[in-house]
């Protein structure tokens, strides 16, 4: 069964009548509740010994209703992964933990991440909340980013695609989501005093594209700048993001929320198109409460720009339904939660080698040493604001002392035991790995070795290198050295380096896998589950193959919101421009340690047959035939790229399509794909349109970015696509 990532589009659109009903209520209000609207306080105490707000559930934050209206308050949550509970903040409240943003993107499946979303969804309302602050999704540019586990891929077709169909599986069960940090959000490290510097040209190729097709294909109700700047202005103060191209060019009707700590101004952040502040007690001033209201009043700021931004919120809320259907405290499937959450888990793992069909453990293996990782306690996941915390997690320390990272979080999903359980027949020890002689000594009595290596990330700080910390690469030298074909499973939160690969049997890429990451990981090394992930992000041999070499002085920078700024950063991304990822390794050609798209299955697949077909409007329709020539049914994930090489206005490598397919050994099946033709063209700033140029353009159909198995040329006449890609002139 075919899980097709061309989907039906979602066509994306103001709803009339939400619009309709959401003026009508606004013309009922007063000016001071039009005011509480716009203005979030935190919805627990920000200091110790104090209550939460009055009517608050407990979470990021809470602003009042109106009742006589008909317009529930506004309970909004950390959400990401999983229901957040700030501090514990209320007692015993239990939620499964999705796998990290990047092992979803890693499963390509549209659907995965729907069900992903209808999950957070269901668990939000059934909590009390109607708003989520999940949708992570900026680009990950830097591999170091300390948040990168949260978000989706370095591609922006991927990462669109992805958002917006968690986004969709939010909403249907009648909660608002909020995609972020729009946008160039790639770093931790001075999160608040970086400048985002690029060309306009160049962020409407890249992240800009990915949110606009999340926000097409979600269509969610309130979108979330990050604490960064973009080219001079903050993203919350940024008129060209938030007015000129989302409500501008993109018609965007929901509302933008401010992240905690991240507005700084009243007027100059309301005309530039912000309609919330969040958080406000982490701000300087209450801007958007007595200052924005006085603005108004003295007619600084337009009457009409405050309905607006009311308008915007309230017509959210009624979008999903909210006012009809507001959050009712009630049980949830917690067993059919915990088995979406393994699902992408088993999806997302990552084959990176397999040598000499190491994997999966043959039936009659009798001794396996399972080696460092805290693999005995659980399975790690990423600090900050996205972090769920269920029932028996286990909490580390770390080498961080801020709010954020003052722990590492195992949840209790432990793979020791899962490979006990999948594998009986067998003698399973385990040793911790702190000492590399005796762990190399374990592993040179047993049959198999399986050593599992980890790497935190977190909110607020950034990895110092690509490097495993605490000197795992040397525990995986030592072990692989006693024991041959040692297996390695990695738990990080984006690529590392692996200068011991060639002395390995097997890596397993297992991300942050959630809630049953254990049994998952047991799963596919068992073979009870072939493994189908694919990278979602370029893994470099080293830090010299990245466009920036090293990040700025963390000593020298501030990342938390209300701490006075040290010096200003200047980041600048037109070194790279829009060829992020593994557009970057093709025009500088390099080769990296692992391509975006590369996995392994347990199986063989070929391709032959490629047929291109243009489409009216300026896009294409691709067609290829898999074949599986192994042993055993796996499910393949062949990948579709477009290259243009003509000089001026040509560009490198852009994948533009893909399509999972599960076959049995022998069987063949066809895949389709139907290529939007903003990825085929090149963005025309003086036209403030789409240009599709005239040209010889190569299709490469592959298993991976670096993977050319077929490729063929086509021309394609010149033409023009409005901002949402619509054609705009006739073809000539």
């Amino acid at each position: 069964m075919a899980d097709n990532a061309q989907q039906e589009e979602r066509v994306y659109q103001a709803t009339a009548p939400a619009d309709r009903q959401a003026a009508a209520l606004v013309s009922k209000m007063t000016l001071d509740e039009k005011i509480m609207l716009v203005h979030t306080p935190l919805g627990f105490p920000l200091e110790a010994g104090k209550e939460k707000p009055a009517g608050a559930v407990g979470s990021a934050a809470y602003t009042p209703g109106i009742p006589r209206l008909g317009i529930p308050g506004l309970q909004e949550t950390d959400a990401s992964l999983g229901i957040a509970n700030p501090g514990n903040i209320r007692p015993g409240d239990r939620a499964t933990a999705l796998p990290s943003g990047l092992m979803s993107a890693a499963t390509f499946s549209p659907e995965l991440a729907y069900r992903g979303g209808e999950l957070l969804g269901e668990e939000a309302h059934a909590k009390g909340f109607n708003v989520l602050l999940a949708g992570g999704m900026n680009l990950i540019r830097e591999p170091r980013n300390g948040r990168n586990f949260e978000y989706l891929s370095e591609d922006p077709l991927l990462t669109g695609r992805m958002a917006g169909e968690a986004v969709a599986g939010i909403q249907s069960r009648h909660v608002v989501s909020t995609v972020k940090h729009y946008a160039l959000n790639a770093q931790e490290t001075g999160r608040v005093q970086a400048d985002s510097v690029i060309d306009e040209a160049a962020a409407r190729e890249s992240d800009l594209l990915a949110f606009q097709l999340a926000l097409e294909r979600g269509q969610p109700g309130s979108i979330m700048p990050g604490y960064n700047l973009i080219n001079g202005d903050y993203a919350s103060e940024n008129a060209f993001l938030l007015s000129r191209v989302l409500k501008g060019d993109w018609k965007y009707p929901g509302w933008v929320m401010s992240d905690w700590g991240a507005t700084h101004s009243t007027e100059k952040a309301v005309m530039a198109g912000l309609d919330q502040q969040s958080g406000e007690e982490l701000d300087k001033a209450r801007f958007f409460a007595e200052p924005l209201k006085q603005a108004v009043e003295e007619g600084r700021i337009p009457m009409a720009r405050l309905d607006d931004m009311v308008r915007r919120i309230v017509r959210s809320l009624i979008a999903v339904d909210g006012l009809a259907q507001p959050p009712r405290r009630r049980d949830v499937d917690e067993a059919a939660h915990a088995e979406v959450a393994a699902e992408v888990a088993r999806q997302g793992i990552v084959l990176l080698k397999n040598a000499d069909q190491q994997l999966p453990l043959k039936p009659d293996v009798r001794r396996i040493v399972v080696i460092g990782g805290d693999a005995d306690k659980g399975v790690i996941s990423g600090g900050g604001s996205s972090q769920v915390v269920p029932p028996d997690s286990v909490s580390l320390p770390t080498p961080f002392q801020n709010a954020f990272v003052s722990k590492r979080v195992l949840h209790p999903s432990a793979p020791l035991t899962a490979l006990r359980a999948a594998l009986p027949q067998a003698e399973i020890s385990y040793d911790d790995g702190r000492d590399p002689a005796r762990a190399a000594e374990k592993a040179a009595a047993a049959d198999v070795a399986i050593v599992f290596a980890w790497q935190w990330m977190a909110e607020s700080v950034d990895a110092p290198n690509l490097s495993l910390p605490e000197n795992q690469d040397a525990l995986i030298a030592a072990v692989a050295q006693a024991r041959p074909n040692t297996v390695v499973v990695l738990q990080t939160g984006g690529p590392v380096k692996m200068p011991w690969l060639e002395k390995v049997g097997a890596v397993l890429e297992a991300w942050y896998p959630g809630s049953r990451g254990g049994e998952a990981i047991a799963d596919v090394l068992s073979g009870k589950v072939s493994p189908s992930g694919r990278l979602p992000v370029t893994f470099p041999v080293d830090e010299s193959q990245l466009p920036r070499h090293t990040l700025p002085d963390p000593e020298s920078t501030t990342s938390m919101p209300g701490l006075p700024l040290k010096q200003p950063i200047r980041v600048d991304y037109n070194i790279e421009g829009s060829d992020v990822g593994y557009r970057w390794f093709e025009r500088q050609a390099l080769t990296p340690l692992f391509p975006f798209g590369y996995g392994l299955t347990y199986s063989r697949f070929h391709y032959h047959n490629l047929k291109v077909e243009p489409v009216a409007g300026g896009g294409l329709r691709l067609r290829m035939t898999v074949v599986n020539n192994g042993q055993r049914t796996a499910t393949d994930t062949p990948q579709f790229y477009l290259r243009n090489g003509s000089s001026g206005h040509g560009f490198v490598k852009r994948l533009v399509g893909w399509q999972r397919i599960t076959l049995k050994p022998g069987e063949q099946g066809d895949v389709t794909v139907n290529v939007d033709p903003r990825l085929i063209a090149r963005w025309d700033r003086g036209n403030v349109q789409w240009h599709l140029y005239r040209g010889d353009y190569q299709v490469i159909a592959g298993a991976n970015a670096m993977d050319e198995a077929l490729s063929t040329t086509l021309h394609l006449p010149e033409g023009w696509l409005a901002v949402g890609g619509e054609p705009v002139t006739a073809q000539r």
